[in-house]
């Protein structure tokens, strides 16, 4: 079994892929520009999640308003980690944090958070164990949108097949298809601050 808190993702040695799901309005000009413009917002957080099933319990596997595309967006390695490397946690741990007024303080001068939650199984099941999601606050997004995507593609099709073969009861044929996410390593000092297991 997975460790409690762990980053699992899919990448290679410079890039690894974040899930978002989105608008028509705003995932087609993104796939279409390889990088996000206007309507989406750079005045507010983003969140980016490199879990793929932790999403599709998110959006109902792309059937929720306002969040029928799925997007796979692949950013640079170096950028995920810095992100990281500025997140404050979204609660008070008291391992990380002497008080909750500290933890306040950090929280509300952060550029990015870092939220756990319960991982979810193919059949949107809660796991014994959490998934990462990381907010990139507008002080931050541009460089995000700028400097760190690599590509973005649109894979609403795959997310379509999945759901097809999950309602027919064939899950093992879709299990089989998911995208292959694997332990993704952080420095000492990350793991420390966002309760990473060693």
């Amino acid at each position: 079994m997975p460790a409690h808190y762990e980053i699992r993702g899919d990448y290679d040695n410079q890039t690894i892929v974040m899930y978002q799901a989105f608008s028509p309005a705003i995932a087609l000009p993104a796939v279409r520009n390889g990088r996000f413009i206007e309507p989406f917002s750079f005045n507010r957080m983003t969140w980016i999640k490199p879990s793929f099933l932790w999403l599709m319990e998110r959006s109902n596997w792309g059937q929720k308003a306002g969040q029928e595309h799925i997007l796979a967006v692949r950013i640079k390695r170096s950028g995920f980690d810095e992100a990281l490397s500025l997140g404050v946690l979204t609660h008070p741990e008291k391992s990380v944090f002497p008080t909750t007024e500290a933890w306040k303080m950090a929280f509300d001068a952060a550029h990015v958070h870092v939220q756990w939650d319960p991982e979810r199984s193919i059949r949107g099941a809660t796991l014994p164990y959490e998934s990462l999601q990381v907010g990139l606050s507008r002080h931050i997004i541009r460089r995000f949108v700028d400097e760190w995507i690599t590509s973005i593609e649109d894979i609403t099709p795959l997310v379509r097949k999945l759901y097809t073969l999950i309602k027919k009861g064939e899950v093992s044929h879709a299990v089989k298809a998911l995208p292959k996410e694997r332990v993704y390593p952080v420095n000492a000092e990350t793991a420390k601050r966002l309760l990473i297991s060693a």
